[in-house]
């Protein structure tokens, strides 16, 4: 049985977790480096990064809402495309954020070796099994730690840029665009990975308190701060600095401040550029950690890996795996060129979360229940994958190379692996039936049924009583026009072996219950019901008829529930009618009901109908 984890991180702890998992050697190091390409109007370049990234957010936040699971990406993918490319973009994404928390590791060790005096990667290590334990604790702990971090580092930045100001040249913004303006563009993608952690937050999706309100407002809330700091920043350091100091600097923030407030300044933002590659390192491993858990519950990995401590209730194994995996980056990895790998990966994930979301809609999937839907659609998705595209061009051939070969050994894992253990349902299959095999069988049950079971946990619905009925109901789906007495019989066959009751005997109450009065409750509705002999029974039968029922007085009806209920069961009786009529009320039921695409859907409808419950 697959253990749950615990709802234990608000809004708060999502915008801290994504702006922490941002801000790094994005602002730290990389500006110098886009002033030389860019100039100036490298101001420009980051604000058209943060644009770009829209689309794909608004795509995660949808995706995370109806499916707030661990494992982020990957398993909106996996439940997309399949195993197969899951099992891509479940590597994928762990290697990628694996290396870039190394990456900010080896961050902290530079800085740091300069004050200690200890060798860089020792310094390294020693940071990474502190977060190793740190998230062994829980990961309130761990949420709460970086809470701590990102606020004081917000308040550094904010302390410099406000600091910095006054001391703005404005000669050096002119010319603002050296170059002319088609270098600004192709800087937005070298500074693209300055935004690479803003989705990581939906691997933690299962473990956030009301995900529907607190994932898309976090994700939000952060990429607005993270950009305008990210502008605010940069303008006052290029504003500060000579050309040709910062085109050369590696540290051009850290130097800005010492030119805006001497060495003081210069070792409050020193400190705060620390602070950003610990918030990195310690939302990677968070975020990271979730992928390995979540393709184990698919068997795309051993089962080891979805082990959870009952004390911390964490995902143990993967989180020192995770761990172990960073700590042999960083002894033993070209990382420079590995990022560069993983930034090209996550830009392949960003466009395959953009067409997850075209997918989900298209399949018309009904148990797929996002709280919240991406705007504009399919223009805003069309947009992320464009310029998805538009990045990866920029990356160049040989890391493009490098991926490809990743990619492919992901592949072979497959095939080894997982090819055989793993059979899930996806959308695309859904999506092919609906469209060219409609009667082929392709698909299963599976995801639907997986996708209603997340809904209720998401909502916490109450499964009360007449939630269980409709679990356990027979559902007919009738393709041709009939009469109501032959959906009588039908009906009668079905509760005559539930009930061990006589089916004539059943037809012959439904059709004097019609005579006394019509059990059509409206245009296209009917709820034919019955007593039955016996104490303690309640079945409930649905029905759809494509082409219509034909009731007394010439009535055509399409959506019928059928009741059949002993005499002790009047309360429950009542019960079900009221929820029948508030689910049936419900605006757009009946087309929801005419397009659902299986008998399972049918029944998801009444489950995940809204209603008052108990």
């Amino acid at each position: 049985m697959t253990e749950k984890l615990k709802k234990e991180l608000g809004l708060l702890d999502v915008f801290c977790i994504a702006t922490g998992a941002m801000i790094s050697s994005g602002l730290f190091i990389l500006p110098g480096m886009a002033f030389a390409k860019a100039g100036p109007g490298v101001v420009f370049s980051y604000l058209l990064a943060g644009l770009l990234c829209i689309p794909t957010l608004l795509s995660m936040a949808e995706l995370s809402t109806a499916m707030p699971k661990a494992g982020g990406d990957y398993f909106y993918i996996m439940r997309g495309f399949g195993p197969l490319l899951g099992t891509v973009a479940g590597f994928s994404t762990w290697f990628s954020l694996g290396l870039k928390s190394a990456f900010a590791l080896i961050g902290v060790g530079a800085y740091l070796s300069v004050v200690i005096r200890l060798p860089m990667n020792f310094i390294a290590l020693a940071f990474c099994l502190f977060f190793i334990v740190l998230n062994l604790t829980g990961v309130k702990e761990a949420g709460r730690v970086q809470v701590f971090l990102v606020i004081g580092l917000l308040c550094i930045l904010g302390a410099y840029i406000l600091l910095a100001l006054g001391r703005v040249n404005s000669a050096n913004f002119s010319p603002f665009f050296p170059r002319g303006i088609t270098p600004v563009f192709s800087t937005a993608s070298f500074v693209f990975i300055s935004y690479a952690g803003l989705v990581k937050i939906t691997a933690l999706a299962e473990e956030i308190k009301d995900p529907g309100r607190n994932i898309p407002l976090g994700m939000i809330i952060s990429l607005a701060v993270v950009s305008i700091l990210y502008a605010a920043a940069i303008f006052v350091t290029v504003g500060v600095m000579a050309p040709e100091n910062l085109k050369n600097s590696l540290t051009p923030i850290s130097d800005g401040a010492f030119i805006a407030g001497g060495n003081f300044l210069k070792a409050v933002v020193s400190l705060g550029a620390l602070l950003s590659f610990i918030t990195t390192a310690n939302a990677g491993i968070m975020s990271a950690s979730r992928y390995p858990l979540s393709m184990s519950r698919d068997n795309l990995l051993p089962r080891i890996f979805e082990r959870v401590s009952r004390r911390f209730n964490v995902p143990y194994i993967a989180i020192i795996a995770t761990g172990l995996f960073m700590a042999a980056s960083i002894l033993f990895l070209r990382l420079e060129l590995l990022v560069k790998v993983a930034s090209t990966v996550l830009i392949l994930l960003y466009i395959f979360g953009n067409l997850t979301v075209i997918l989900f809609r298209k399949s018309r999937i009904l148990s797929y229940r996002p709280k919240f839907h991406s705007p504009a659609y399919p223009y805003m998705h069309v947009l992320g994958i464009l310029g998805g595209f538009f990045l990866l061009v920029e990356m160049g051939s040989f890391i493009i190379f490098l991926t490809v070969i990743f990619v492919l050994l992901a592949l072979i894992w497959y095939r080894i692996y997982a090819q055989k253990r793993a059979s899930r349902d996806s959308a695309l299959i859904y999506t092919l039936e609906r469209l060219i095999a409609k009667d082929k069988g392709l698909a299963t049950e599976n995801l639907l049924t997986e996708l209603k079971d997340i809904v209720i946990q998401r909502d916490e619905v109450v499964e009360d009583r007449f939630h269980k009925i409709i679990m356990e109901s027979r559902i007919l789906d009738i393709d041709t026009p009939i009469e109501a007495k032959e959906l009588f019989n039908r009906v009668s066959q079905l509760l005559g072996s539930d009930l061990m009751a006589d089916p004539a005997v059943l037809v012959k109450d439904f059709l004097e219950r019609e005579k006394e009065s019509s059990t059509v409750l409206r245009k296209g509705l009917a709820i034919p019901h019955i007593i039955v002999a016996g104490e303690r029974t309640f079945k409930i039968l649905l029905v759809r008829a494509g082409a219509g029922v034909i009731f007394p007085n010439d009535e055509l009806v399409h959506i019928i529930f059928i009741l059949a209920a002993s005499s002790d069961e009047r309360n429950l009786h009542l019960k079900a009618l009221a929820a029948i009529a508030q689910i049936t009320n419900t605006p757009g039921f009946d087309k929801l009901w005419l397009l659902a695409g299986s008998k399972e859907e049918l029944r998801n409808i009444v489950l995940l109908a809204e209603r008052q419950r108990g």
